[in-house]
């Protein structure tokens, strides 16, 4: 569904990239402006491996628990997840490099460049919303209960990356399903014992 959104998206992206920053000085924008970056990739890593590390000595100088052994394992989970999940952007980014909606602001410059290293084609997909969707995929795996509010969660703050103007919807869409898709494809080959029944 994400990536049949992220299709449509395509054909609405810049007349809503101009709605969005028409309204950058509202509240809602402004909000969005707090909180975007708790969907940065950074801060997840470092807290997911501190959790690793942390309960990986706690098993080996104390005893081996299985919350010790489940919260390691979801830790690790997630460290693979983005791994894979970055892996997948990255080459996409190379192979359909896409110009941020800046450019199109200032300098009238839109569209996607195939096969391109260079830097400013690195619109699509958007890696914050890759990295908040494997967060809110393994956090559904070890409380599915909360689910629907960790994938709401996941999509509000993905959605303030097209609300800002960092990225067009098509962008945070696509990077959603490839968060979803590394994460799940992560638990089931390399973590089966837990991934739950729906995953």
């Amino acid at each position: 569904l994400l990536f049949a959104a992220g299709l449509y998206c395509l054909t609405i992206d810049r007349k809503m990239a101009h709605y969005f920053r028409e309204h950058l000085a509202t509240p809602l924008f402004q909000f969005a402006l707090r909180i975007t970056d708790w969907a940065k990739g950074g801060p997840w890593i470092a807290a997911a491996a501190l959790i690793y590390l942390g309960t990986q000595g706690w098993i080996a100088l104390a005893e081996e628990t299985p919350m010790a052994r489940a919260i390691s394992d979801y830790a690790l989970a997630l460290l693979a997840s983005f791994l894979v999940g970055s892996i997948i952007l990255h080459v996409i980014k190379i192979f359909l490099g896409r110009r941020r909606p800046r450019d199109e602001f200032e300098h009238g410059l839109y569209g996607f460049r195939y096969f391109t290293w260079q830097l400013q084609y690195d619109s699509f997909p958007s890696g914050h919303s890759m990295t908040i969707f494997c967060v809110a995929v393994v956090l559904s795996a070890a409380f599915p209960l909360l689910t629907p509010l960790w994938l709401l969660l996941a999509f509000g703050l993905s959605l303030t990356r097209a609300m800002l103007t960092a990225h067009f919807l098509a962008d945070v869409m696509v990077g959603a399903a490839i968060g979803i898709i590394a994460t799940r494809q992560t638990f089931l080959l390399v973590f089966p014992s837990l991934s739950p029944g729906w995953l």
